[in-house]
């Protein structure tokens, strides 16, 4: 629908009518452009630069190769450390560190040698050794070089100790809470990746519609507010279409790659409703900063204002986030209360919730809650924009700047 056909056929309707006309006008309109493809290919861009980044990082970790432990003993003690050497290492792994054969010589010039990759010396005897290198790697491996050299004191005698007998189990509530713990980072980590990224599209959009006029043709025929919940809500559906595009690829590449690509452990709530809730938390997440970035929008003129005014929001966001996940660590405690109740850390901290409680009356506590929220920020941000997207002024009178605006003071712009 056109703007002229907006002017035309919205005297009647009313101001929900008139809020969708203007979000399916901002919905297929950016849906059907040539920068919605870009817009898509956007967040693929960092994906493949991680991707690349983590393939050099682990070439680069495959070809250093870890320090190793140079022994400097008489051969027969040196044959007896590389058989307890390798009775040990099946049990400890990385834990007990690699030995290698040094020639007799002072430990601190052996040190020294780069044609090596030695990170301490064992030197003296099996029965009164010296451990020679520097002071965070000898206090790293006193305790594995200690039992390698009980180890080959005794050469393979059987343990003093009883053996143990080991019996494994598939899980432990131990197991699942840590497992569960990096579902619900995850999730917090996408949720706010997702609503920074696409939260900036409003702000985009209406800045380019104040500077081309098109939003005073949509004012003379429709009321502000209607132009601030039809353009909020366009965005969000947008934002949609994003998500399940992203989603599809990121299936198809795990179907492609198959078992190759960890999964994340299923969260305490299921996948379908972890799945459920998180549409649910992104949509009050996003329409709450959306509301404030229109808001922002609305008092800003140029591009740079927007810039400028949208910052502080972005780092309080950020700050935001980072309380969220701290209240992860808090359960139980004020904090993670706070985070609840707070209306923009709401959604991160109900959707790890999500991952690591199977009890779902809080989320309907909680999405009461935020569905208030929003209605509350919304109707204010609306209130903002009407009073101030129409006091741009003409392109040669003296202008008032987005901060002169907000704080009452007259300047003039340059």
């Amino acid at each position: 629908m056109t703007d002229g056909r907006i002017e035309e056929h919205t005297g009647r309707l009313t101001r929900w009518q008139a809020a969708m006309v203007i979000a399916r006008r901002d919905f297929f309109a950016i849906l059907f452009s040539r920068t919605f493809i870009f817009f898509l290919l956007g967040p693929l861009f960092p994906i493949v630069v991680g991707v690349l980044a983590g393939g050099i990082g682990s070439s680069v970790r495959d070809q250093v190769d870890q320090p190793e432990l140079g022994v400097m003993l008489d051969a027969g003690a040196t044959i007896r450390l590389g058989e307890a050497h390798a009775r040990l290492y099946p049990q400890m792994g990385g834990a007990l560190p690699a030995i290698q054969r040094v020639e007799p010589a002072d430990p601190r010039t052996a040190l020294q040698d780069n044609a090596r990759n030695l990170g301490a010396i064992l030197s003296g005897s099996i029965e009164q050794p010296v451990l020679v290198g520097t002071q965070d790697q000898i206090a790293s491996w006193h305790g594995p070089v200690g039992l390698l050299l009980a180890e080959a004191i005794r050469e393979g005698a059987p343990p003093e100790r009883p053996a143990i007998a080991l019996v494994p189990t598939a899980t432990s509530t131990a197991d699942v809470t840590r497992s569960r713990l990096v579902t619900a980072q995850s999730g917090q980590v996408l949720l706010f990746l997702l609503i920074m990224l696409l939260a900036g599209m409003v702000l985009s959009n209406l800045v380019e519609e104040k500077g081309n006029k098109v939003i005073e043709i949509l004012a003379a025929a429709i009321p502000m507010e209607s132009v601030f919940l039809g353009k909020l809500f366009a965005m969000l559906a947008v934002s949609m279409v994003g998500i399940v595009v992203w989603l599809g690829v990121g299936g198809a590449i795990y179907l492609g790659a198959g078992n190759s690509i960890p999964v994340l452990p299923e969260p305490a709530v299921g996948w379908p409703l972890f799945i459920a809730f998180g549409v649910v938390y992104f949509s009050m997440g996003y329409l709450l900063l959306g509301s404030l970035f229109l808001a922002i929008g609305s008092l800003a003129t140029t591009v740079r204002e927007v810039q400028t005014l949208s910052m502080p929001v972005t780092m309080l966001q950020l700050v935001v986030f980072f309380f969220a996940s701290y209240a992860l660590a808090a359960t139980g405690t004020w904090v993670e209360w706070f985070a609840i109740l707070f209306p923009f850390s709401s959604p991160f901290a109900m959707f790890a919730r999500a991952a690591i409680d199977p009890v779902l009356w809080p989320h309907l506590l909680a999405i009461g809650w935020q569905a208030a929220s929003v209605a509350l920020f919304v109707t204010i941000g609306a209130r903002l924009f009407r009073r101030w997207v129409m006091k741009s002024g003409p392109r040669g009178a003296k202008k008032r700047s987005a901060w002169s605006r907000l704080f009452g003071r007259k300047t003039k712009l340059t």
